[in-house]
């Protein structure tokens, strides 16, 4: 029995917190792997409301039920609002759903996956396949495994879109570098001129936005004069989740519900099951507290300040 597995009248749980102080329980029935590379822990586990699921340093990432809400959400609305996005970048999306959904873009030629994580890849090829869809395979895919920032710092490539798919800033994970300003300014150097990033940035429940959302939405402010917020509930995670798109002159605010039906229907052959132009205005209209949440945030994030959630 792991340490965050319990059993009860043998039944087994997954118990994970969401903050300190709130957990998310979940039935197992099954481990397929678990273990530890030389980054972060690893576990896959089959549960009986959400499906498999890939659990890192104790955190769900994705679900097989509901993973098509995230990667839909975190993929399309950059993608569509560029007139013709052709160069992809993603740091992170290890499990290859968000490489699946770039992919479907008729327009792109090229994506630069950079997971530095090999392990983790391996495994969500082998024990993952309904969240890659045999993305891995597509031609198209261009796959490295060295840390992202160290990437781009040694690269002379350019890219129309840059996912930033990769785990919550934890202490001593793999990660929290790449939420700094620093990384962001690097980003910004590497887009092409109607470029633009998008980031998951964490829980947007009234009790968890102020872990991630609200200072990753004030850091990309910082550098980018365009910024984008907006959240999808993804149930699995146990909260709605945030996203942010930063870029010089490109907003996804800029498009009517006509115009993103239009774009899906012109370069996405394959069927969406969340996004669509109802769900791009919808996603945007967010509450109340986030929008003043944002507007009072003063942090910052920076190598000399990161940012850690528990």
């Amino acid at each position: 029995m792991t340490d965050n597995v319990f059993s009860s009248n043998n039944i087994h749980w997954h118990h994970e917190h969401i903050t300190p102080d709130t957990q998310l329980a979940v039935q197992v029935e099954q481990i397929i792997f678990e273990g530890d590379t030389p980054y972060q822990s690893v576990k896959i586990q089959d549960t009986t409301c959400f499906g498999r699921t890939l659990v890192l340093d104790n955190k769900t990432q994705s679900a097989e039920i509901d993973e098509f809400i995230y990667h839909e959400a975190l993929v399309h609305p950059s993608m569509i609002t560029h007139k013709k996005p052709v160069d992809i970048f993603i740091a992170g999306g290890g499990e290859g759903a968000t490489a699946r959904e770039t992919l479907a873009h008729e327009t792109v030629k090229k994506v630069v996956m950079v997971d530095i994580d090999r392990e983790v890849v391996e495994l969500c090829k082998k024990f993952l396949p309904n969240h890659h869809m045999g993305s891995f395979s597509d031609p198209r895919l261009e796959l490295h495994h060295v840390d992202a920032f160290k990437f781009l710092e040694d690269s002379n490539q350019t890219f129309d879109i840059a996912i930033i798919d990769i785990p919550d800033p934890l202490e001593g994970g793999p990660a929290y570098l790449l939420y700094t300003e620093e990384y962001y300014k690097l980003l910004k150097k590497h887009l092409n001129d109607d470029g633009i990033i998008v980031v998951q940035a964490g829980p947007t429940g009234p009790t968890f936005y102020q872990q991630c959302f609200s200072v990753v939405s004030k850091t990309i402010g910082k550098i980018f004069p365009e910024v984008f917020v907006y959240e999808a509930l993804v149930p699995s995670f146990g909260t709605t989740w945030g996203f942010v798109t930063g870029s010089i002159n490109n907003n996804p605010s800029s498009l009517s519900s006509t115009e993103v039906d239009s774009r899906i229907a012109e370069r996405i052959s394959n069927e969406l099951k969340y996004y669509d132009g109802i769900t791009h205005l919808g996603m945007s209209h967010l509450p109340k507290y986030l929008r003043e949440a944002i507007i009072r945030e003063t942090r910052t994030i920076s190598k000399r300040n990161p940012l850690f959630v528990s």
